[in-house]
């Protein structure tokens, strides 16, 4: 049992290693010794290659203008582990991670000795936020998935609506290498006779998403098909507008506080599962509510402009689809100007892919450049993809600083990659100051 804070930190973190069978048991055995905490709240289960954060950001925003307490679960965090836990958007409290981690310590040790083997550390954390969701803190619960969707330890979860944001070429050594392979582990979260929303998702996995809905019995509600957005435009300030219409409802002229045609998407999809959650837990709608919600919501290092002048811009753009997504936004809203890039990634992300479609727009300066991360990738990683006319620096402060002295007046600064990098780079700059 841990006596602080830090060492129940200490020890979430040194459980580096995944189960070491994929699957769900683990969990189950933790949650049935706890009296299945998740089975006590109603949830709505995100899952995706891109756009879950954004995406459980607009739900739970609307669920709040309409009253509700609403927890969620993230990943990763952005400037606090606690984050991963929120109430409100607001992290649980040190306190709180400590109590609930000598809650599940002596079920870690208890499953050691057992053939399943001991919990992975994702596991360990979902059983903490179950635990804490399930003790009654609030009146609903968006879960986000970790990674894939069938074996998720989250997956254990019934809730009362699914949602599968996008689906993109990402976690190839576990999920497939294929779409409809990486389609398959995430529609794992359909569940049988629980209604499922899909956003902008590609048409050779888009099938078998519909084969596991059709399956299970699960109503498939699909962007543009059961749901539609139209009159979208770009905000002259900062932000997006659009129209929504399902079969239930029409909302004109939504606004969204957040940048990019993306976040237009994963609001849509955002609106079709609160009102799919509404119906099932009679849940009154209010119009008004919905577009406070949407209007307010905003997640951290997407599109998050962190400074007026010089124009300064955080996005975790982590993979090939998240890159591709931050190419159509700059087309569409910084064709105009000079970018430059700082990017660090991961060692184990498609570097070459990204560093050819960043280099493909125009108007756009490169430079690459690495953080500290175990699994960043470090010059010999990123050496090969220095090229003319492409800068590498070893630590990004030292780039940020180059860049800023190379601006002209009207340029803008667009740091991507890694959410572990935006989180990092995040954290020193507000935290010095920057113009928000």
């Amino acid at each position: 049992m841990w006596n602080t804070y830090e060492e129940a930190l200490d020890w979430i973190h040194s459980i580096r290693v995944f189960g070491k069978k994929p699957g769900l048991k683990r969990m189950e055995w933790m949650l049935e010794r706890l009296g299945r905490p998740d089975k006590k709240i109603p949830a709505i289960h995100v899952a995706g290659t891109n756009g879950k954060g954004s995406t459980v950001t607009f739900i739970r925003s609307m669920l709040e203008e309409h009253g509700l307490v609403v927890g969620t679960f993230t990943s990763p965090f952005i400037e606090v582990f606690n984050e991963r836990i929120s109430v409100n958007g607001e992290p649980i409290a040190d306190s709180e991670i400590l109590r609930l981690a000598n809650v599940v310590f002596p079920l870690a040790e208890e499953l050691e000795e057992t053939e399943l083997g001991g919990p992975s550390e994702f596991e360990v954390i979902t059983t903490m936020m179950f635990s804490y969701f399930g003790e009654g803190h609030v009146d609903a619960a968006v879960i986000e998935v970790g990674l894939g969707g069938l074996y998720d330890s989250t997956n254990v979860v019934l809730p009362e609506v699914s949602v599968i944001t996008t689906i993109g070429m990402d976690h190839m050594a576990i999920l497939g290498d294929t779409l409809p392979e990486i389609a398959q582990q995430k529609a794992g979260i359909i569940k049988p006779f629980i209604p499922v929303v899909t956003g902008n998702i590609p048409p050779e996995a888009m099938k078998e998403i519909e084969k596991i809905a059709t399956d299970c019995d699960s109503k498939l509600y699909a962007f543009q098909k059961d749901f539609v957005i139209s009159d979208w435009h770009t905000l002259p300030t900062w932000g997006e507008q659009f129209s929504y219409e399902d079969e239930a409802m029409r909302l004109r002229t939504i606004q969204l506080s957040m940048l990019g045609k993306h976040q237009v998407e994963n609001a849509a999809a955002a609106i079709q599962a609160v009102g799919l959650y509404a119906e099932r837990t009679q849940l009154t709608l209010n119009h008004e509510a919905l577009l406070r919600g949407l209007k307010r919501a905003f997640w951290p290092g997407r599109m998050e402009k962190i400074s007026d002048d010089p124009v300064i811009v955080l996005d975790g753009a982590h993979n090939e689809p998240g890159i591709e997504r931050l190419i159509e936004t700059i087309q569409n809203d910084f064709s105009q100007q000079e970018v430059h890039i700082l990017f660090a990634a991961l060692k184990n992300k498609e570097i070459q892919k990204m560093v050819d479609l960043i280099q493909s727009l125009p108007n756009v300066q490169l430079s690459l450049t690495s953080f500290d991360f175990d699994k960043a990738a470090a010059k010999e990683e990123m050496h090969p993809y220095v090229q003319s006319g492409v800068n590498y620096y070893a630590h990004w402060q030292e780039g940020l600083l180059s860049e800023l002295e190379n601006m002209n007046e009207g340029s803008v600064l667009l740091i991507t990659g890694s959410l572990y990098f935006i989180s990092e780079v995040r954290r020193n700059l507000l935290n010095t100051g920057a113009d928000n």
